[in-house]
């Protein structure tokens, strides 16, 4: 039965003994750091909604383990690599929908460009007067090669 779960207005929730002493060590860790991650949530984000919801993530993340919490070794650091690997995942999924819904608008550098040309027309002057036909029937004409 998990404590979080949703019960009858009235009803009275039941836990094994285990479960409360491992709830109230979870509720005591929680009040203990709770405010700590979200600020240094917030630092990261700079926004209050997905500070807390980043928070949650991770506490949630945290509960879900709870039961072997002597297996890990440092709970606040697990907490924090949670949070912001969830910040991570987030911030790397924003980029990806970026780049899909807003086309690149970078103009060419007109420089370059100049230099472009000037390097082309270097290379067909290096070319003898046949071949330089050649490419204009083959670019401007559509000619094939043959």
């Amino acid at each position: 039965m998990h404590p979080w779960s949703m019960r009858a207005e009235g009803e009275v929730l039941r836990f094994p003994s285990e479960s409360v002493e491992a709830w109230a060590r979870f509720d005591t860790f929680f009040e203990e750091e709770h405010e700590r991650l979200y600020k240094a949530l917030y630092f990261v984000t700079g926004n209050r909604q997905d500070a807390e919801e980043l928070m949650q993530d991770a506490f949630l993340k945290l509960w879900e383990r709870w039961d072997r919490i002597d297996q890990i070794a440092d709970p606040r650091g697990y907490l924090f690599r949670v949070a912001l690997n969830g910040f991570r995942m987030r911030a790397r999924a924003a980029r990806r929908a970026t780049r899909r819904l807003v086309p690149s608008t970078t103009s060419p550098d007109q420089f370059d460009e100049v230099n472009l040309r000037e390097d082309v027309r270097r290379m067909l002057l290096e070319l003898s007067p046949r071949q330089r036909a050649a490419l204009v029937l083959l670019d401007q004409y559509g000619y094939g090669s043959e």
